[in-house]
């Protein structure tokens, strides 16, 4: 008789051991997605705390054992589930990209220079996740009368980056980037490069002689700026003068004395044509 109520106490034992078990079951899905409900599948019978901890997340759940429990997590990472000290692990990845955060650096470039503007792209989420997943970003670089340019670039890690050339028309270039249906566009101001082909003339004036340049432009035919400095430099044989003069309307001019001269002019590393003054005039 005494062997029996051994064998049935246990049985009885490894039998509650065996329930405790497969109570403590959870599983969690292959695939989640993070803003979306996560239903984690339990097995047993009776209740039990559910503990579920991840990035940014902490929580403790009262659960009928052998039910899914829906939870909304909306941080993407790793998360861990126990129940009556069984654990699970699984990670939630982010959504689909919604929130484009757009970086174009600098806000001033001169125009028709390489590799000058840059554009740097992160993808979130709506629960502003960063997306890690692969995709595509298209870029737009545009100015009133230019030649626009497009380039399209995968994201990497959740960033897609991209440089471009400078176009050869003057103003506010519209530099946009586009994910899907979301675009964000930032401004780009595009201004005239150096001088180019600098010229200039003189004529007699009421004390003395007025040199002046034509419209001073760039390459590409673009205004150089007001404001510019440009050096006017007259050499003749008792000595030297410089002066700088800046660009007013498009052009730039000084006075000099009534006496016979050589005018040079420059602006920055351009170096214009050189006049000969006084004497005939």
């Amino acid at each position: 008789m005494r062997r029996i109520i051994e064998f049935v106490l246990t049985f009885a034992v490894c039998w509650f051991a065996v329930d405790v078990a497969r109570a403590a079951e959870v599983s969690a899905p292959a695939k989640a997605v993070a803003g979306s409900d996560v239903s984690l599948q339990t097995s047993g019978s009776g209740h039990a705390a559910l503990y579920v901890f991840g990035p940014g997340t902490a929580i403790k759940k009262d659960v009928r054992l052998g039910d899914n429990v829906s939870l909304p997590l909306k941080r993407a990472g790793r998360y861990t589930a126990i129940v009556n000290g069984e654990t699970v692990q699984f990670d939630a990845a982010p959504a689909q990209p919604t929130e484009v955060a757009f970086l174009a650096r600098p806000s001033r470039v001169p125009s028709d220079k390489k590799d000058v503007i840059t554009g740097t792209v992160f993808l979130f989420d709506r629960d502003r996740n960063l997306v890690m997943t692969p995709t595509p970003v298209k870029f737009d670089l545009a100015v009133a009368g230019g030649r626009p340019e497009s380039r399209n670039v995968q994201s990497r890690n959740g960033v897609a980056y991209i440089k471009l050339d400078s176009g050869r028309k003057a103003g506010q270039a519209q530099f946009t980037a586009t994910v899907g249906s979301t675009s964000v566009r930032r401004v780009v101001t595009e201004t005239a490069s150096d001088p180019c082909n600098l010229r200039m003339h003189a004529q007699p004036s009421k004390n003395g002689i007025t040199i002046e340049t034509d419209p001073v432009k760039d390459c590409a035919g673009n205004p150089v700026p007001d404001g510019t400095i440009v050096t006017f430099t007259a050499t003749w044989p008792a000595g030297r003068s410089t002066v700088d003069a800046r660009i007013k309307q498009g052009i730039a001019k000084t006075e000099l004395p009534l006496q016979k001269a050589t005018v040079s002019v420059a602006s920055g590393v351009v170096v214009g044509n050189e006049i000969h003054v006084g004497g005939g005039m």
